[in-house]
């Protein structure tokens, strides 16, 4: 999908809308704001990481939530959210709505949407299902959980900062089904790196093995999104191995409290442990191959 242009929310008046938090995924939706013609202020914690975003036309504000009555938050963990939202508190008031795109846990967020509904702030709990690029070129999916009303009342944010959204219910409802999406995404990233791993081992080019993996039916898009970075080599962040180490230690803690073994997210964790161990946390997800290929070295070594 291309990337939005200012013509494709015609009829819509594009009101101010805020960004907060310019990580990897916050920086992605901004220039799909911008790109669809919306006034964005963006606030970050770090300010410089708001230069580019004002290069491209973004203004700068000391709190966005005084501007704009409906922003996008995009922080590493509900916690963060939480101390965020209490340093800019006086900017929150009745009647605004606040997308938190945070992958979080289902018990905070909802314990946060209740105390802000309690101030009359609408809260629409929306993890998002792709990774920053995937993201940025408008391939999206987000989760959306809370009102109905304020889910119907962003729609036209939504068709700019993804392909599709999905309303699943309360709020709870979108973080535990970000995790289980985050489940099966992992583990199909893990079985790509250890299947490409396998096909050098037994004389078959890595890149050769994609292309017809990519033919058959063990086919899945971590493939097309992470299949050219495990074989090149090449770690450029898209999503951060730490960030999803964190998300795989809530599967397990959420699945602990429903009273189920998940026997493969558990041996997935300790390779993600592993890898942040070694020094590959910062670095693309997709360098799971690299923490499996120093795993198989090591167990060679040691046979």
């Amino acid at each position: 999908m291309p990337t939005a242009s200012p013509n494709s929310a015609k009829g819509v008046d594009r009101d101010p809308v805020g960004v907060i938090g310019l990580g990897l995924l916050g920086t992605a939706l901004c220039e799909r704001l911008l790109g669809a013609g919306y006034p964005v202020f963006v606030y970050n914690r770090t300010r410089d990481k708001a230069d580019p975003l004002i290069a491209r036309g973004a203004s700068w504000s000391d709190n966005p939530l005084v501007e704009c009555q409906r922003a996008v938050i995009s922080l590493y963990t509900t916690e963060v959210v939480e101390a965020v939202l209490e340093q800019l508190d006086d900017g929150l008031r009745p009647g605004q709505i606040v997308i938190d795109t945070t992958t979080g846990d289902p018990d905070q967020t909802t314990a946060l949407a209740e105390r802000l509904a309690s101030r009359g702030v609408e809260y629409l709990e929306t993890p998002i299902a792709a990774s920053s690029q995937q993201t940025r070129e408008g391939e999206a999916l987000a989760i959306v959980a809370g009102p109905e009303s304020a889910f119907a009342a962003c729609a036209d944010l939504f068709d700019c900062l993804a392909a599709s959204a999905v309303h699943v219910g309360p709020w709870g409802n979108a973080a535990k089904m970000k995790l289980v999406n985050n489940l099966v995404l992992g583990l199909n990233r893990v079985a790509l790196a250890e299947g490409l791993l396998f096909a050098e081992a037994v004389g078959i080019p890595s890149a050769s093995a994609l292309d017809v993996l990519k033919q058959g039916n063990a086919y899945s898009i971590v493939m097309d999104v992470k299949g050219r970075k495990m074989v090149e080599r090449d770690f450029d962040v898209q999503a951060k191995l730490v960030q999803h180490a964190k998300d795989v230690r809530l599967i397990l803690e959420e699945a602990r409290r429903a009273g189920l073994a998940l026997p493969l997210s558990k041996l997935h964790i300790q390779l993600l442990d592993d890898a942040e161990a070694a020094g590959l946390g910062e670095m693309d997800n997709s360098v799971v191959i690299e923490a499996i290929r120093r795993l198989a070295t090591n167990e060679e070594h040691n046979a």
